[in-house]
């Protein structure tokens, strides 16, 4: 027995390798999908041909490894029906590497990796086991989720456009280069001289409008620093509506911020002041393979 779990994850945009041992993470290898520029997104086609050409250079990275199982991304989210080409990608590599070495195949949904890496980069795995608030916010998905010592259900959320689909819309409109969300956040001007805009309505909301008017400003000339703060202040805006809400309708307890869009340190900032509130570091906070792996090693010690 070698004590090491590995995690694959073929998700919308990255490539993920992460090896885990005695509930630590001792590698975490990641490359980008590739997206052409002045693109929002990518199809599911190349997104699989990205993965196929990026495993074996993370492999490579890795080096000669000898886990006791394997445990892999096979779907977005834990619910019925909940598919995505792209991980058939990692699937048929986790699998292949499972029958030839006779080891234990572990299946999980993106987003329950994604809610692990967060809580172990808090500090806080220990949560898995008990209930608390959790939003994955990224260009994937703006879910607002319950765990219930490991059951993920979803409870809220956009009914539009995801919060990171807005971040990089807003951001190729303004010339950038996909994804948007880094360059977005660096050169926006002070929150305090913008003025945001959000449309909540209990544990839902949508974000197309702000798109919309984030057009509007470009169009009539308003400066990239004040449309890159009008965004991000709105998305933020959002959050703290639907976090006041949660609050409000489970009670207290704690939130954890998740995903892509939640490693920007603005919005970050903005709801560090809720009790409770737990953030992840930017390299588990973005799509990984870490929590995969860690929920493999949890899995496997189960058995």
């Amino acid at each position: 027995m070698s004590g090491l779990f590995l995690g694959v994850d073929t998700s919308n945009y990255t490539t993920s390798l992460a090896l885990c041992k005695n509930g630590k993470i001792i590698a975490n290898e990641k490359l980008p999908v590739y997206v052409k520029d002045g693109e929002r997104g990518v199809r599911q086609s190349d997104a699989v041909f990205s993965h196929v050409k990026n495993l074996p250079l993370l492999f490579e990275k890795l080096g000669a490894q000898n886990p006791d199982a394997i445990g892999v991304s096979v779907r977005p989210r834990p619910v019925e029906g909940s598919y995505m080409p792209c991980f058939l990608a990692g699937y048929s590599v986790a699998r292949s590497i499972s029958e030839m070495n006779n080891i234990k195949l572990f299946e999980f949904a993106h987003q329950q990796g994604h809610v692990m890496a967060a809580l172990y980069s808090a500090g806080r795995t220990d949560l898995w086991d008990s209930r608390f608030i959790a939003f994955h916010v990224s260009g994937g998905t703006t879910e607002m989720l319950i765990a219930d010592r490991g059951n993920i259900s979803t409870v809220g959320g956009t009914l539009d456009l995801n919060a990171g689909q807005v971040i990089d819309r807003v951001g190729v409109m303004l010339g950038m280069k996909f994804p948007c969300g880094a360059e977005l956040e660096r050169i926006a001007a002070p929150f305090d001289t913008v003025d945001c805009i959000s449309h909540v309505r209990g544990l839902e909301c949508n974000l197309s409008g702000l798109e919309n008017k984030a057009a509007d400003m470009i169009e009539k000339g308003v400066d990239s620093s004040s449309v890159a703060a009008f965004t991000l202040k709105s998305v933020l805006r959002t959050l703290k509506k639907l976090t006041e809400n949660a609050l409000d309708k489970f009670g207290e307890m704690p939130v954890l911020y998740a995903g892509g869009v939640m490693s920007n340190k603005l919005i970050q900032c903005g709801l560090a002041n809720y009790k409770g509130a737990l953030f992840s570091e930017p390299k588990f906070s973005s799509d990984n393979a870490a929590g995969i792996a860690l929920l493999c090693e949890k899995s496997f010690e189960k058995q």
